[in-house]
C-alpha cells in the first residue's frame, strides 16, 4: 500500500521545472512571456492615445492574447512529453496530496494563477469583443477595402454611430450572424478576392425596423419640413439659383392624422412589397400594395421586360425604410453637388470665372490612381486659367490655388480609383435629381388591373415655395409651377435624371 500512495523515485527527482526544461517548454516559456511584455505594452499604448489605432487594438486585444494563449499550450504539451519520457506508464499520472505542504502550496499556486488568468481572459475577450464592434476595426483595419466606406461615413449624418448599431444591432443571434459573415469577408481580404466596389445593396442587413428606429421613431413622423436645394450654373458668372420647396415627410399614425405624404410608405397603415429586377433594385416591374383592410392592388410596369410569370417566380423584397434611404451614411456625392456645396460654403470662391463647370470636368476626368487624380485636377485647373483667363490667374493665384485643394479633397472624398468606385456605382434613391429613386415606381407606367396608375405629379410629395436666379425672383407666387432654366417641354414626360447625370451638365 505504501508503494502504491509514495511517488516512484523519477517522479521525486523530476519536479516542475526538471520537466520544462525541454525545447517545446522553453519555446512556450518564451512566447508567453513576449506575448505577456507586448499585452502590457499595447494595452498602455491604447489607453494613453490620443488617437485610436486599429493597429493597436488588435495586436493588444486578439493577436497577443492569441499568442500567449498558444504559448501556455506549448509549455503543457513540453511537460506532458517530457514526463512520459522520466516516469513509468502505469504512474503519469501525478498523485495530490494536500497534506504534503510542498504538494499543498504548489496547488495553491496554481490555482490562484487558474483564478487569476480566466478573470484577465474574461477581460480580455470582452474587450476583444468590443474590438470587434469599434468604428476603427470596421473602417481603418483593411484600409483598401474599407476606405470609401470609412471616409464617406465620417463625413454622413450618422458619424457619430457606432457601425455595429445599423449593421449588427442588439441581440445574439445578428451578432453571430454578422461575425460568420465577418470571417468569410476576412478570407477574402486576406487572399485579394473582395468585388471592386463592394456590391450594395447588402442583401442580408438587418431589417430598419430593428435598427434604424430605435431612433427614428416612425409614428412620430407627420408634416411637412422647408427645404432650400441651392445650384450654380455651369457659366462664366457661376450663377446660383434656390429653390424652396415644402417637403411632405408625412406619416402613418392615427395618432398624428391620415397616411399621407412620403412616409404613406412606411409598414404602418400599408404593406408594399416589389420585384426587382436587377441587383441594384433600379429597376421595379411589379409592386404589390396591402392596405389596412387587407384590399390588395397589383400594379405591373407597362414598359417592363419581364413577364407576369417570371414576375412571380422572381422573389420580393418587402418596401423597407433603406429601399428609399439607401445612402443614409456612405454616401458619395456626385461632383455637381460637392462643387455646389463648396461654393456656397465658400470654399472656392465664385468670383472665379467657370469654376464650377471647370471644376466638374477635372472631377470626372479617368484617373488610375488618387495620386495621379491630385495632379490632374492641379494641372487641369492651373491649365484652364492660364490658356483661357491669363490675367484671373496672375491676379488670383490665392484664390485658385484654394479652388484647386478644395476640388482634391472633393475627388479623395467621392472617388476612389483603387476600388473602382464613384458615385455612380452607388445609385442614391432619395429624391430623383441624379438617379432614378422616387422615379422607380412613380412613373406613370406602373398601372393595376383596374386601371389605377401610380402618379409621377410632383405636387404629391413637394410643393414649391418660390424660385430665384441670382437676385432675380424666378417664380413666387402661391403654390407656383416650377421653372426649368431651360425649355425642354413637358417636364412630365422626362425625368431629372435624363439630363443630370451628376457630373459636368448637358
Amino acid at each position: 500500500m505504501d508503494t502504491e500512495m509514495t511517488p516512484p523515485p523519477e517522479e521525486q527527482r523530476h519536479g516542475l521545472r526538471m520537466l520544462l526544461r525541454n525545447p517545446v517548454s522553453l519555446a512556450g516559456v518564451a512566447l508567453a512571456l513576449v506575448s505577456l511584455a507586448n499585452i502590457f505594452i499595447f494595452v498602455l499604448l491604447d489607453q494613453i492615445a490620443t488617437k485610436a489605432s486599429p493597429y493597436i487594438g488588435i495586436l493588444a486585444y486578439m493577436v497577443s492574447p492569441a499568442f500567449l494563449v498558444f504559448g501556455l499550450f506549448l509549455m503543457l504539451v513540453g511537460v506532458l512529453l517530457e514526463r512520459r519520457k522520466k516516469v513509468a506508464p502505469t504512474a503519469f499520472y501525478p498523485r495530490i496530496d494536500l497534506n504534503d505542504p510542498a504538494q499543498r502550496g504548489a496547488v495553491i499556486s496554481f490555482m490562484t494563477f487558474l483564478v487569476v488568468f480566466v478573470m484577465v481572459s474574461v477581460a480580455g475577450s470582452y474587450k476583444a469583443y468590443e474590438y470587434t464592434e469599434s468604428v476603427q476595426f470596421c473602417g481603418q483595419l483593411c484600409h483598401t477595402v474599407m476606405s470609401p466606406e470609412y471616409t464617406a461615413y465620417q463625413l454622413s449624418p450618422h458619424a457619430r454611430v457606432a457601425c455595429a448599431e445599423c449593421h449588427v444591432g442588439a441581440g445574439a443571434t445578428w451578432f453571430v450572424k454578422s461575425k460568420l459573415s465577418g470571417s468569410r469577408q476576412v478570407f477574402a481580404a486576406v487572399f485579394n478576392t473582395f468585388p471592386r466596389p463592394i456590391p450594395t445593396p447588402v442583401h442580408n442587413l438587418r431589417p430598419a425596423q430593428e435598427t434604424c428606429e430605435q431612433c427614428h421613431w416612425p409614428k412620430k413622423f407627420y408634416g411637412g419640413q422647408l427645404k432650400v436645394f441651392t445650384h450654380y450654373a455651369s457659366d462664366e458668372k457661376n450663377t446660383m439659383r434656390q429653390v424652396r420647396m415644402i417637403i411632405k415627410t408625412g406619416g402613418g399614425d392615427p395618432a398624428t392624422g391620415a397616411p399621407e405624404g412620403i412616409h404613406w410608405h412606411m409598414n404602418i397603415a400599408n404593406k408594399i412589397e416589389y420585384v426587382a429586377a436587377d441587383e441594384k433594385r433600379q429597376t421595379i416591374p411589379y409592386i404589390h400594395v396591402e392596405d389596412q383592410q387587407g384590399r390588395v392592388t397589383e400594379y405591373y410596369a407597362k414598359d417592363s421586360t419581364l413577364t407576369k410569370d417570371q414576375i412571380a417566380k422572381t422573389p420580393r423584397h418587402r418596401m423597407d425604410c433603406v429601399d428609399c434611404h439607401n445612402r443614409p451614411t456612405h454616401i458619395y456625392v456626385p461632383p455637381d453637388l460637392s462643387v455646389d456645396q463648396s461654393l456656397l460654403a465658400r470654399r472656392i470662391d465664385a468670383s472665379l470665372p467657370s469654376v464650377k463647370q471647370e471644376a466638374v470636368t477635372v472631377l470626372t476626368a479617368s484617373y488610375n490612381t488618387t495620386d495621379a487624380a491630385t495632379q490632374g485636377i492641379a494641372k487641369g485647373m492651373e491649365d484652364f486659367y492660364e490658356s483661357k483667363y491669363p490675367d484671373v490667374a496672375k491676379s488670383k493665384q490665392l484664390e485658385i490655388r484654394n479652388a484647386v485643394t478644395e476640388v482634391q479633397q472633393i475627388f479623395k472624398r467621392t472617388t476612389f480609383p483603387e476600388m473602382k468606385l464613384n458615385w455612380q456605382t452607388h445609385p442614391n434613391n432619395l429624391g430623383h435629381f441624379y438617379y432614378p429613386g422616387c422615379f422607380r415606381c412613380h412613373d406613370g407606367q406602373h398601372v393595376s388591373a383596374d386601371g389605377k396608375i401610380i402618379s409621377r405629379e410632383c405636387n404629391q410629395c413637394h410643393t414649391l415655395m418660390s424660385e430665384t436666379e441670382g437676385t432675380t425672383n424666378v417664380a413666387a407666387t402661391a403654390l407656383p409651377a416650377f421653372q426649368h432654366p431651360v425649355d425642354i417641354g413637358d417636364l412630365t414626360q422626362v425625368n431629372c435624371a435624363d439630363c443630370h447625370t451628376g457630373g459636368n451638365g448637358p
